[in-house]
């Protein structure tokens, strides 16, 4: 069986970010069936449409980078009750220009963590609203939702929680389950 190749993403640019430590401790937890590779956001431009023909090369790197990942996993934080905008900018340079969406029926699952009590419900809640338009499959179950992200993470930036780190895998197994379904 031909091992999953999934893209994780991060929408924090912080290299001290919860989420991009979530991401981190996602790839020593992936089954053996897959594997995580990262595309750090930093960098890519504030989307402007007239720069569209020809992309920016960080952009159609971002793009090549989706479309050879089977799946895609976000990581992210909630600013001001929803997605913070470097996540959404880079999800609509890869949308464009329009008729050549990357995330067009991608695989994709959702982790969040932060120091607050919801752990990025919300900002998920709202990035599923986008994979509508995108054509994207989102994995329902299982949720994470990495609450009070300070006492789950140590200085370096490793998950330390046990049950946070079961839950994550859990989520990666039924990412790699969805996704092989879905390739059927």
């Amino acid at each position: 069986m031909k091992k999953l190749n999934i893209l994780g993403i991060a929408g924090s640019l912080r290299s001290g970010s919860f989420n991009r430590a979530a991401l981190r401790a996602a790839q020593e937890l992936v089954p053996e069936d897959a594997a995580i590779s990262i595309f750090d956001l930093k960098g890519i431009p504030v989307f402007n449409a007239d720069e569209e023909n020809p992309l920016p090369a960080i952009v159609a790197d971002f793009k090549a980078r989706i479309r050879a990942a089977d799946a895609i996993l976000f990581v992210t934080p909630e600013y001001n009750y929803s997605v913070p905008g470097v996540l959404k900018n880079a999800i609509d340079w890869a949308s464009r220009p329009y008729g050549d969406n990357a995330w067009e029926h991608k695989p994709v699952a959702i982790m969040g963590a932060s120091p607050g009590m919801l752990g990025s419900a919300r900002a998920q809640y709202h990035l599923r609203q986008t994979f509508v338009f995108l054509n994207m499959h989102p994995l329902n179950r299982p949720e994470v939702m990495i609450a009070n992200a300070d006492d789950r993470f140590d200085e370096k930036g490793n998950l330390t929680d046990e049950s946070t780190r079961e839950h994550i895998k859990k989520l990666l197994v039924s990412l790699v389950e969805w996704t092989r379904k879905l390739q059927r």
